[in-house]
């Protein structure tokens, strides 16, 4: 078994000089965290090697990539400009960063990017075995967890993005929306920087997709995908380590020189318009207007590094910070100063170390950012605890240096009023600000973040296959039928929402089809059977849909009950007289949420939320419990809330207590109950340790096993009765 990381690019960059390759490590922070991984002899790492490789030299660069456990993908230029720089980042990274005027939903680019998510498969299954750990990075290889899954699907599957993930109102509005989280979803554990996208990922999927969550948990078909905030770090010692290097220190005396009076701000960027350079610079005009004791005081390195810089957008961007840059130190400089030292360019490591080293103020402001290592590496470089670090709320890093002064990247004023206080701030706060922030860069470094993810992804996989033990097929639903087999006296107690039939939007659709009248009727011809429909449902619904069958039927959760041939009985000293105040206090949630409904039953009420807008439901079911629980109790009834519904019931109504009633006096040697509710636990509860109890849906149950939907319910009580029809004849 081996772990298997999948990326866009490789961790190296490839130089070609006088027809010879050469590999040179990369300095990014993923191919800096994951190096420990791949560079382990029993690991390897998938991506495209950054250049266009002739066809006939790329076996060349696969076996030179081989002796550093790294595998290559290909793709040729037309590939780039759709795939990457087209739907990668002309659809999925303006939608993500909220700025969705950006986007161009170019079928061309959607068409390219799903074969290259499908080459990157190919690839990886050229090296990958059924037991191997796949960790796959990305916005750019969203749909891959998906494909991989339907080639491998016992594999273990990561996914990890490092930009943001947006709202629900926001990620809808790409057309294949649909197939991305789907995509995504093959994955078993999705991780992000924030738990703020965890929220919104989860709030989408379980809105556009047929998949519902408990906590941080997807449920999708007959597995479950874990969701979970896992923050970035950096390699602490290194950039700790930098300050301390002759080079490092030659530079920092070098940006020192002649600036003995001056505060320094640092600002380091790759150019694009989320990272607010422009907002930035606004503020630092608006500070020299209205604070001119700071002229001649300040002076602002502005690092740029070049991005993309042929796309309109970025070249109209760059065109703007030049010329906003130009009027500003027109406007301001000095023989002897410059507000703004700009650099469109990028730097070797031990200049941006002198530079975190040097500088007083670190300015990181992104309009959105899924992490953003600049202000942890600022952090991690100061070695004597001073300097202050000006955070933007909208970079996922705000949520854990809580020390930093976190300022909104939209308001200029609110910018220019950080700075001030940090030019002011004393050195004694500074100290206790940056220690603490230190200490927190350092704890969560990069390699913390790896093992976190690691070890996660690992307790997922053990979770799933524990489920799988519990899931009542194959050997367990052979279990069920040989003990089946040999008894002579069964009682097989069945719900009917969401165990013999899916739900509704409206209850009333609910009736039974063809199929399950023929499937009850195959199981009440067989003499040994006793078939009881306990159900929430109204004896009178019950009556109509299964009067004419041989079976005994529980209505209401236990109000009612009725043995074949005979007529309804109700529970004795149950009242109704609590039912009017309480459906009046209900009718004012309906009023206040469209979709719902009130259903009243003889000795129920159910507050029905299934058609309610997503969220909203949720969020009156909530209020409904906080307000009513206490003032139920009181009257004697049971609060209960289930799928989409919460219900107001007597106390001695009971599913469990039904269930025990029914059995008194009765010896079934096989008895198999089948429940998707809250009110079913009741009866796993209360039922002998040797029944066979399958909860409908795979979360947290009494039951012993569980199956996924009324399909496999089906599946399995068909197999009962075609099982004992073999055996006789």
């Amino acid at each position: 078994m081996k772990t298997v990381i999948i990326s866009n690019r490789l961790p190296v960059k490839i130089i070609e000089e006088n027809g010879h390759y050469t590999f040179i490590p990369s300095e990014g922070g993923l191919a800096t965290g994951l190096g420990d991984v791949y560079q382990s002899g029993n690991s390897v790492w998938i991506g495209w090697p950054g250049i266009d490789v002739p066809e006939e030299r790329q076996q060349e660069v696969t076996d030179k990539l081989a002796k550093l456990n790294l595998y290559p993908v290909f793709l040729t230029q037309d590939e780039i400009n759709l795939y990457y720089e087209g739907f990668s980042n002309e659809v999925l990274w303006p939608v993500f960063h909220y700025l969705v005027t950006y986007a161009h939903y170019e079928q061309s680019y959607w068409d390219c990017y799903q074969s290259v998510n499908q080459k990157f498969a190919s690839a990886a299954l050229k090296v990958l075995h059924k037991k191997d750990k796949i960790w796959i990075q990305d916005y750019q290889l969203l749909l891959l967890p998906g494909i991989l899954r339907s080639e491998l699907p016992q594999s273990t599957i990561g996914f990890f993005q490092h930009i943001p993930f947006p709202s629900y109102e926001i990620f809808r509005l790409i057309p294949w929306r649909d197939e991305l989280l789907n995509g995504v979803l093959g994955a078993d554990l999705v991780g992000f920087h924030t738990y703020d996208d965890v929220r919104h990922f989860l709030s989408t999927a379980t809105r556009l997709l047929p998949v519902n969550s408990s906590a941080n948990v997807l449920n999708s078909n007959e597995r479950q995908i874990v969701v979970e905030a896992f923050p970035m770090g950096i390699d602490f010692d290194k950039f700790s380590g930098l300050t301390a290097r002759d080079e490092v220190q030659k530079e920092m005396e070098y940006f020192r020189k002649g600036k003995e009076g001056l505060k320094l701000i640092l600002s380091i960027d790759r150019l694009d318009y989320s990272k607010g350079i422009l907002e930035r610079l606004k503020a630092l005009e608006l500070l020299l207007q209205l604070h001119p004791e700071y002229i001649g005081k300040i002076e602002l390195y502005m690092v740029v590094v070049p991005s993309r810089d042929t796309v309109p957008q970025y070249r109209d961007l760059k065109e703007q910070i030049d010329q906003f840059v130009g009027n500003l130190n027109a406007r301001y400089r000095s023989i002897n100063w410059i507000p703004v030292n700009y650099f469109y360019r990028s730097f070797p490591i031990e200049v941006l170390s002198a530079l975190y080293s040097a500088a007083d103020i670190c300015l990181v402001t992104p309009m959105r950012d899924g992490m953003n290592l600049v202000s942890k590496e600022y952090v991690a470089s100061r070695q004597n605890n001073d300097g202050v670090l000006i955070l933007s709320e909208m970079a996922g890093a705000s949520k854990e240096l809580t020390d930093a002064v976190i300022v909104n990247p939209n308001n200029v004023g609110d910018i220019m009023e950080a700075i001030v206080l940090a030019l002011k701030m004393p050195l004694e706060e500074q100290q206790s600000r940056m220690k603490a922030m230190r200490g927190i860069v350092e704890k969560f470094n990069v390699k913390h973040w790896v093992n976190n993810f690691i070890l996660r992804l690992n307790e997922v996989k053990d979770s799933q296959q524990s489920l799988l033990t519990k899931h009542a097929v194959n050997l367990i639903n052979e279990n069920i039928t040989r003990h089946y087999q040999q008894s002579t006296n069964r009682v097989l107690f069945l719900d009917y929402d969401g165990t013999l039939v899916d739900f509704t939007g409206n209850i009333d659709d609910a009736s039974p089809d063809e199929e399950l009248y023929a499937l009850i009727k195959k199981l009440t011809e067989d003499e040994s059977n006793q078939v009881v429909i306990i159900s929430g449902r109204r004896n009178e619904t019950l009556e109509k849909w299964f009067g004419h069958l041989k079976v005994d039927m529980i209505a209401e959760h236990g109000a009612w009950q009725k043995t074949n041939g005979e007529k309804w009985n109700c529970l004795p000293l149950l009242t109704d007289q609590w039912k009017q105040e309480m459906k009046t206090i209900l009718e004012t949630y309906t009023d206040r949420t469209p979709g719902s409904f009130i259903e009243e039953k003889s000795y129920s009420l159910v507050w029905h939320y299934r058609k309610a807008d997503e969220g909203l439901g949720e969020l009156r079911a909530n209020e409904i419990v906080s307000h009513l629980r206490i003032l139920a109790a009181d009257k004697g009834l049971q609060l209960m809330p289930g799928n989409k519904v919460i219900e107001f019931k007597n106390m001695e109504v009971n599913k469990g207590k039904a269930a025990l009633n029914w059995l008194y006096d009765k010896h079934p040697d096989f008895i198999l109950a089948l429940g998707d509710d809250h009110t079913d636990e009741d009866i796993f509860k209360a039922l002998p340790n040797d029944a066979f109890t399958i909860k409908v849906g795979n979360n947290i149950s009494e039951a012993k096993y569980y199956l996924n939907d009324y399909k496999e319910v089906r599946k399995l009580l068909w197999s009962l009765v075609k099982e004992e029809f073999a055996e006789r004849s």
